[in-house]
């Protein structure tokens, strides 16, 4: 298990700090990417891979999620 604590999250610059449904996301050195609620720092986190996330990331922004 990687301790979490050291991780430099961030968010989006696309989020607009109003409550909204925001991510942020951390490296976790060459394990993956770790991703947590903004609004729940404290709560679960989901770690993927670096190439889960990349294709995650492609997707998204392919407009193939829907």
């Amino acid at each position: 298990m990687t301790d979490i604590s050291p991780l430099q999250w961030r968010k989006s610059s696309y989020s607009n700090g109003s409550g909204g449904n925001c991510i942020e996301t951390a490296d976790l050195a060459s394990e993956g990417t770790a991703v947590r609620d903004s609004k729940d720092p404290d709560g679960a986190m989901l770690g993927f891979s670096h190439r889960a996330w990349a294709d995650f990331v492609t997707a998204v922004r392919d407009g193939q999620l829907g």
